[in-house]
């Protein structure tokens, strides 16, 4: 398969459980909220998110799999069937005890996750009881991130694009039935649980289809696993950094009633094109870079990461263009119902427009870090990764209480500190990537990214146009605001595909080119 095709596999699989995880969002939001049991929702979400995210969206993989392949080409099926098998092993014991430690100190633990609510408070409980039902779901994801590894080697990425769907079904059931805040937090909380069960169960019957002999026992660290944990454990912190920036938000925003919602919500947006564009982009180059690197096919590992690049851009900066000029309008749009009100929508667009501008920088990471674990150097971007933490973690503090102190809101301050540590993040790879030869960019590249941003600006200047006037849209859409909503972005989607054609950001060539090279 070209890596277009891989991509756009990827993309199409995981676009369709994008648009069901918007339904989920938008049930949850006006079933539950953006106050107190909100907050208490998103904090049990916290750890599942960043595990999630972390394993079943690549960065687990992008450490994985080329050892994994590695093994496979050099001593053969059975070998790497038992590589798999113990790190397998390994890996579920680690995190099965980390969610045994988890659910014991779990007071403990909310005192760090949810310490803005004081311990007597309803929310605070809530959020005991709401995590500890959610914890097991690091475990199942854990599994579900080895198969997918496993499955995506051997060129199958139908599956491990799918199997997230699961988990938007299993939600959107569990906030129909509910009937108050509490009760839907509750059960879309088991919900998390049995989707991560389905998941690995699915993932697992793929490997099996494709004759691949796994099973759970007592793990046995023989010196390949140990170099894969050695690898996967620098390299897994490397690509998650931007997860565990969301994450220190979080953290930080407890200490503001409701904070936590608006970010999540806007997080929700935001990650749409992340999750489509760069996941799907870095997973699916990551095993060709892989080969390039062990054939030391220099020209051929450049031109993939242009190439990916290329696309990520393409497909990134009008979104994060869209974000930027009408956030507040998007999420009033697709969420603002029932217990989630208009100003809980302009709440959340506040966020909305800082995490816009760092969209391509999130998703470059996604790209730029594929050049590092291809050539299994994955503790570079990991040093890359905690300094970013580290800068996000400060800034994001600093920010939040001297914007409370100035009598303003402080949790926009978080979205720009997640959006600078990107940047900063995103710089450091390519800086890197170049000074050790591994990644030049070419004059074409140089010259698409031009056109992308021209036509990615003329986008933006025509929904300027239809938001000064509404009337345009208004009187021609009979069904709700949320249609209003779906027009205005097809529109812009409209308006930016003929602005990428005039200006030369997309030709026919170029992807004839791409699947060539993909190919080859």
């Amino acid at each position: 398969m070209s890596l277009l095709r891989n991509t756009l596999t990827q993309s199409s699989l995981t676009m369709s459980s994008r648009i069901l995880g918007f339904v989920r969002d938008i049930l949850i939001a006006a079933k539950i909220g953006a106050g107190s049991v909100g907050d208490a929702f998103v904090t049990a979400l916290i750890l599942p998110n960043l595990f999630r995210r972390i394993f079943a969206e690549g960065a687990f993989a992008q450490a994985f799999v080329p050892a994994y392949a590695r093994t496979l080409e050099a001593e053969g099926k059975e070998a790497a069937e038992e590589v798999a098998r113990q790190t397998m092993r390994g890996l579920f014991a680690v995190t099965a005890g980390l969610v045994i430690v988890a659910e014991l100190t779990m007071p403990w633990l909310m005192r760090a996750f949810h310490g803005g609510y004081p311990p007597e408070s309803e929310s605070f409980q809530l959020a005991i009881l709401l995590t500890r039902i959610t914890m097991p779901y690091l475990a199942c994801m854990a599994l579900a991130a080895l198969l997918s590894g496993v499955l995506n080697s051997a060129g199958r990425f139908v599956l491990s694009a799918g199997a997230p769907t699961l988990l938007n079904i299993f939600l959107i059931t569990a906030a129909l039935m509910g009937d108050s805040a509490p009760q839907t937090a509750v059960y879309a909380s088991w919900a998390v649980v049995f989707a991560g069960v389905a998941q690995a169960a699915l993932l697992w019957w793929g490997v099996t289809r494709q004759k691949v002999s796994l099973s759970l026992g007592v793990p046995r660290l023989t010196p390949a696993v140990k170099k894969i944990i050695a690898l996967a454990i620098p390299g897994t912190i490397a690509a998650s950094g931007t997860q565990i920036n969301i994450m220190v938000s979080q953290l930080l925003a407890s200490f503001e009633e409701g904070a936590k919602s608006w970010l999540f919500y806007a997080d929700r947006l935001y990650q749409l094109p992340l999750g489509i564009v760069g996941v799907a982009v870095g997973v699916a180059i990551l095993p060709r870079l892989a080969r390039a690197a062990r054939a030391e096919n220099t020209g051929g590992t450049h031109r993939l990461m242009d190439d990916g690049i290329g696309l990520a851009m393409a497909l990134t900066v009008p979104a994060a263009i869209a974000l930027m000029v009408a956030p507040a309008y998007l999420v009033e749009g697709l969420y603002a119902r029932g217990a989630f009100t208009l100003y809980d929508a302009g709440q959340s667009g506040q966020a909305l427009v800082h995490y816009g501008w760092g969209v391509p920088a999130f998703v470059l990471i996604k790209v730029l870090a594929p050049g590092f674990f291809a050539r299994e150097d994955t503790k570079t971007p990991m040093r890359f990764a905690l300094m970013t933490v580290a800068l996000n973690t400060v800034l994001g503090a600093g920010l939040f209480f001297w914007f409370k102190a100035q009598g303003w809101d402080g949790f926009p301050g978080l979205a720009i500190a997640t959006s600078v540590a990107a940047w900063v993040n995103a710089t450091m790879l390519f800086i890197g990537l170049r000074a050790r030869g591994w990644y030049r960019p070419g004059r074409r590249l140089i010259s698409r990214l031009v056109s992308v941003t021209l036509a990615s600006l003329a986008m933006g200047g025509a929904l300027i146009f239809l938001l000064n006037n509404p009337q345009l849209l208004q009187d021609n859409i009979a069904y709700g605001k949320f249609v209003e909503v779906l027009t205005f972005i097809a529109v812009g989607a409209a308006v930016y595909g003929v602005a990428a054609i005039l200006f030369g950001a997309v030709r026919p060539s170029d992807l004839k080119g791409f699947r060539r090279r993909g190919a080859s």
